[in-house]
């Protein structure tokens, strides 16, 4: 080294040249290969030492040249400096511009002979002294491809990492800049596949010996393995995959997927064997056994990545769900009653959608298998699941909770309605029979009400309001409920029976309120699941007056099923009268209640006559008033508490006329009102209804004094007794003559007093039944704890006669009323024929009660013979004017 290159080297501190201008290496690292003077990064990691020139006086130039001056020499003294060195971290340089720029013998470029010719200023140059060397660049590729080779052994031998990932990426790099990217791809793609088509596909045949499941497990420990041995290509190959393949629309990952798919999963022999470890996964889970959660995600990610999950996997699992569901369902269909059968369906298809959201599956195994299951559990069972005999046992026994799993699972399918005819037969045939069961007439309404509780519960809880369910509902309510049958209930008339069952149960709340309602139909004894279903009974308060307007709101759900109402509305208005007459309603709210409802029902021509009634008892209560202040203001003392109704014989039932023999006390007192009346509205006739009479008596017996409540009869029976002496008898043929009472009305009146649970008399000899022959004495041991006492009344009692001649009433009126709408008819067609005529007089007489065809046809043949029509030749009826 020359004199001023020994003095630089001392003047900074033992340092050589060459250890100032060369770039430091990388810590630990011992042989760190020289960088490329054209890679970009590196130059910006290092520093070259650049001469500048500056506008200076001209000094004595050395004896030693710039060239010698900053000529080194190589790192590694073995190596000449003629010799090619390849640095796969830095590309070979081959511009032109430098491969032609003047060197000295040493390599470096020439300084300009003019360099400090002038003194002037001059322009900053920086120039690059490391040297630059001309490689291949195909062999630049091969030693770089040496080097990644032997990396990629280690790697799928799965060895430890003895080499430098950052080293062999600036290697591919550097060749992707060379424009050979394709050649190391295609060099990379070579030896993946030999990989993979060798050692990978090779242990997965080593398990086709054993079952599908090791398959499968084998199949993804290669996949496993080849995952992770993929990020080390990730890393070695990254610039590679960005600059070059992600352009071209490729990758990677892709290309190693593609491999791994075409060589080893869709091989012939396994991938069969691998889709079938998939399911059979599934079968062993479907079976009860144990379900190796993590192998089976683990296999559908993998079948996703590898993008086979929809054209392999998928449609071998749906044929293979298929077989498994088709033999369930038919298993359990033959072995398990309809209940257990259905929630047996629903918990596998429960099960199997689980294991979808467990595992995210894809939305279109979801549907698709919950089609399949659909169509094999549902629809094709449907014939089992409606089965109405089964159908009827779950209703019998109310099972809301699995009518309720029923008609979800058939809703499914949009089948709930197909309950619907199962659903009206049961309804029916329950109705009819509780209808026409002669032995529990009486409890028909408590029946029918309890039936449409049950119904209307588990149509809104099981059945979740459905529409045609509910029509099928009313439809059959409305069928049973107008049957007619020519019984000895209805005394051989066409009379509905429900009517007049209807009416006698309105009768009933009226008459005893809340006291009176069946401990069944109350509301505080409905079941929790029947409360929930009614929202309006979240908040409902149980008082009397609200208990008696829910009980007839019932009652009115049954009125409005029947299509003649001509039934009731005669039993309700002579119920009605008793109720007004003797003063036996529990409520007068309810009763103008109830008449608002029947009118806003069947319109005001219907109560017309409901309405009189209650008009004629307003009047008779002020005419009476009006009575008893003329009688004081003209000083009269009246013998007795006289209360007269005064009533309009034509809104009225009609009674009969009893014979009875007055006192004479209460004679006179008749005939003073009777008088005054007929004083202030002349032409007016009064006939008295003694049998509708009530009275109240003060007696005196031998244990304390009474005061009875008795019928009009009663009280004349009682009153006889006046005057004689405690064991003085009576005979039956003296009470007949004093008392004037038809034997039949005698005898009646003689039982409630003798033979009833109150007995002011005593019956000799002992026994419930009247004859001539008994006598009657004054009970010495009559006493009750109660002061006022009521004897059961005979008016408060229908009596067989009088329901009989009720239903021979309403059925002639029946006849009357359908013979005027043939005329009618008749006079509006003039002529028409016999099916037409019929089917109209049906619909015009419907809402009174409709006769049988055989009745309409004996009432055409009643106005022939009264010459209101007369039939044609062509068989035509016509109207005779």
């Amino acid at each position: 080294m020359s004199a001023n290159a020994g003095a630089l080297k001392r003047k900074h501190s033992g340092k050589t040249i060459k250890e100032l201008f060369t770039t430091q290496s990388k810590p630990n690292v011992a042989s760190a290969a020289p960088l490329s003077p054209t890679s970009k990064r590196t130059r910006r990691e290092s520093s070259p030492i650049a001469s500048t020139e500056v506008a200076t006086p001209p000094t004595p130039m050395s004896k030693m040249s710039a060239a010698d001056m900053y000529h080194f020499p190589s790192k590694r003294a073995d190596i000449p400096s003629n010799a090619h060195v390849v640095d796969i971290t830095s590309s070979p340089d081959s511009s032109p511009a430098k491969a032609n720029a003047p060197r000295s013998g040493s390599g470096m470029r020439k300084a300009a002979p003019n360099m400090h010719a002038n003194s002037g200023p001059k322009r900053l140059l920086v120039k690059n002294f490391k040297p630059t060397r001309k490689v291949d660049p195909k062999v630049f590729l091969d030693q770089t491809w040496q080097k990644i080779d032997k990396a990629l052994d280690t790697i799928f031998r799965q060895d430890e990492i003895d080499f430098s990932l950052e080293e062999l990426y600036r290697g591919v790099e550097n060749v992707c800049r060379q424009n050979m990217a394709k050649d190391i791809k295609e060099r990379l793609v070579g030896k993946c596949k030999d990989y993979v088509g060798a050692t990978l596909k090779a242990k997965v045949k080593e398990s086709l010996a054993r079952t599908n499941v090791d398959v499968l497990r084998a199949t993804l420990q290669a996949w496993t393995v080849w995952n992770s041995q993929m990020k080390y290509l990730d890393w070695i190959f990254c610039y590679l995959d960005r600059a070059y393949l992600l352009p071209r629309h490729e990758s990677l990952r892709d290309i190693s997927i593609n491999l791994f798919r075409s060589i080893v999963f869709e091989n012939a022999k396994l991938n069969p064997r691998i889709i079938d470890g998939a399911c059979d996964l599934v079968a062993a889970d479907r079976t009860g056994g144990d379900l190796d959660g993590d192998m089976f995600s683990n296999t559908v990610n993998m079948f996703n990545d590898m993008q086979v999950y929809t054209w392999h996997f998928e449609p071998r699992l749906m044929e293979f769900s298929q077989e498994y569901v088709v033999k369930w369902a038919d298993a359990e269909s033959a072995q398990k009653s309809l209940p257990e059968y259905v929630r047996s369906a629903r918990a596998l298809m429960d099960r199997e959608m689980m294991r979808v959201e467990r595992f995210s599956l894809p939305s279109t195994t979801k549907r698709e298998l919950l089609t399949l299951l659909e169509d094999h559990l549902i629809s094709k069972k449907e014939s089992r699941l409606i089965n109405q005999d089964e159908l009827a046992d779950l209703l019998e026994a109310n099972a809301i909770e699995e009518l309720g799993l029923l008609y979800t699972l058939l809703e499914r399918r949009r089948l709930g309605a197909k309950l619907r005819p199962g659903f009206m037969k049961w309804i029916e045939d329950e109705g009819t029979a509780m209808v026409f069961n002669d032995k529990e007439q009486d409890n028909m309404v408590i029946q029918l009400l309890s039936l449409k509780r049950q119904l209307d519960t588990i149509w809104k809880t099981s059945f979740h309001r459905n529409e045609d369910l509910g029509h099928g509902l009313r439809e059959s309510f409305d069928k049973f409920m107008n049957k007619t049958k020519k019984t000895s209930a209805s005394w051989g008339t066409d009379n509905s029976k429900t009517g007049e069952m209807i009416a006698k149960y309105v009768d009933m709340l009226l008459r005893g309120g809340a006291k009176a309602i069946p401990a069944q139909l109350s509301r505080k004894a409905e079941k929790p699941a029947a409360v929930d279903a009614d929202e309006d009974n979240e908040d409902a308060v149980f008082d009397e007056d609200t208990e008696v307007n829910n009980q007839l709101d019932q009652v009115l759900d049954l009125f409005r099923f029947l299509h003649g109402k001509a039934v009731f509305e005669a039993f309700y208005k002579k119920d009605l009268a008793r109720r007004l007459l003797m003063g036996r309603s529990a409520s007068a709210d309810a009763e103008r209640s109830m008449l608002s409802r029947l009118k806003i029902e069947c319109g005001a021509g219907f109560t017309a006559n409901l309405e009189q009634m209650f008009r004629d008892v307003e009047l008779s209560r002020e005419e009476m008033a009006s009575y008893k202040n003329i009688s004081e203001e003209r000083n009269e003392k009246l013998a007795l508490d006289l209360n007269v109704n005064v009533l309009s014989a034509s809104a009225w039932p009609t009674y009969a006329t009893v014979p009875v023999i007055l006192p004479p006390q209460i004679q006179s007192a008749i005939s003073k009102f009777e008088a005054h009346y007929k004083t202030k509205h002349s032409g007016r006739k009064l006939e008295f209804k003694h049998a509708l009479a009530h009275c109240q008596l003060k007696a005196k017996f031998p244990k304390g004094a009474k005061e009875l409540v008795v019928s009009s009869f009663q009280a004349i029976v009682l009153l006889l007794f006046n005057g004689r002496r405690d064991d003085e008898h009576i005979d039956y043929n003296y009470l007949k003559q004093a008392t004037g009472l038809p034997p039949a009305e005698l005898n009646r009146t003689l039982q409630s007093l003798a033979c009833a649970k109150i007995r002011p008399l005593t019956k000799h000899p002992k026994g419930r039944e009247i004859h001539e022959s008994d006598t009657f004495t004054l009970s010495t041991s009559f006493s009750d704890p109660k002061y006022r006492i009521k004897i059961n009344t005979v008016q408060l009692k229908e009596t067989a006669a009088e329901n009989k001649e009720t239903h021979e009433r309403v059925a002639a009126d029946r006849n009357f009323e359908t013979q005027a709408a043939i005329v009618r008819i008749l006079k509006a067609r003039k002529r028409i024929s016999h099916a037409e005529l019929v089917s109209e007089t049906i619909m015009a007489t419907r809402s009174r009660g409709t006769l049988e065809v055989s009745g309409i046809k004996r009432n055409i043949d009643r106005l022939m013979e009264k010459e209101f029509l007369e039939r044609e030749d062509d068989g035509l009826y016509a109207y005779i004017a």
